[in-house]
């Protein structure tokens, strides 16, 4: 499947930058890789809309020193480009998740290898970083999981890490799903389950943690199906919003007898955790 890239040139600090990535994310983009000059944003020909994008580059015109660039990246070609600009990332001295590429480090308690390619969860991303540092602080030893939209499934490879049993991986792009099960085998992953769908597949199952790191309008359609599937006592992370809409996903999951008992933020990203209380 192929992608397409748009390389946009701005001018404003890396908040600004942030917004921007933010509202492309809510159009499909998936992928986003910072420049000297501003950032390159993918996203797959299935997701992308014409028109949305259109509406977004008319709506920043002033944000940008330049039109932006697109141009049509080919399936094969994207695993070079993504080997020039990935590092590997330590969240909080005990997780690194790095490229088969890169060396192993010493004295790091959770060593996650990803290979580098378009679906989002490298960690480099704010809303990667904080939910790892969330699932770091919890106890999951024995624990079902669901990781909702897994794009590389680096957070599910971290739950099995910290001693999750029967976890789910469930993301709707085809090439999520194929690195998703790659990465699980480069990891000797054995307790990870990976489906190609979306809440829909959610029907009769139950999970003690489910991890969402999508965006704010899928989170708000879909939450009520996370909920459904959430035993009671529960908990709920979400991410791939910014901290302006904390609000309203906080409003939506109390609606559903969510409580929040924890929220980090980062660059004006927002990661969160819900209790499911009775």
């Amino acid at each position: 499947m192929n992608y397409i890239e748009f390389t946009y040139y701005i001018a404003n600090d890396s908040i600004e930058k942030d917004i921007l990535i933010a509202r492309l994310a809510e159009i499909g983009f998936d992928s986003f890789i910072d420049t000297e000059t501003g950032f390159q944003a993918y996203v797959s020909e299935k997701q992308y809309d014409e028109n949305k994008t259109d509406e977004f580059n008319f709506e920043f015109l002033n944000n940008f020193k330049s039109a932006p660039e697109k141009k049509i990246i080919e399936d094969q070609n994207w695993n070079a480009e993504w080997e020039k600009n990935f590092e590997a990332v330590t969240i909080k001295k005990r997780c690194c998740i790095r490229a088969p590429f890169h060396e192993k480090p010493k004295n790091i308690e959770f060593d996650i290898i990803i290979e580098p390619k378009m679906s989002f969860g490298t960690a480099h991303h704010e809303t990667t970083s904080m939910m790892i540092e969330l699932l770091l602080e919890m106890d999951l030893k024995d624990k079902n999981v669901l990781d909702m939209g897994c794009g590389t499934g680096v957070l599910a490879i971290l739950a099995e890490k910290l001693g999750a049993k029967n976890i789910l991986a469930i993301d709707n792009d085809e090439w999520a799903y194929n690195n998703t099960i790659e990465n699980i085998e480069k990891n000797n992953a054995s307790n990870i389950e990976v489906l190609l769908g979306d809440a829909a597949l959610l029907h009769d199952k139950k999970f003690y943690v489910i991890i969402a790191n999508i965006n704010r309008n899928i989170l708000l359609a879909d939450i009520k199906n996370y909920i459904n599937c959430l035993k009671e006592n529960g908990y709920l992370l979400m991410s791939g919003f910014y901290e302006k809409d904390l609000e309203l996903i906080r409003k939506a999951a109390e609606k559903e007898n969510l409580k929040l008992s924890n929220f980090i933020s980062k660059n004006d990203w927002v990661a969160c955790v819900f209790k499911k209380v009775t």
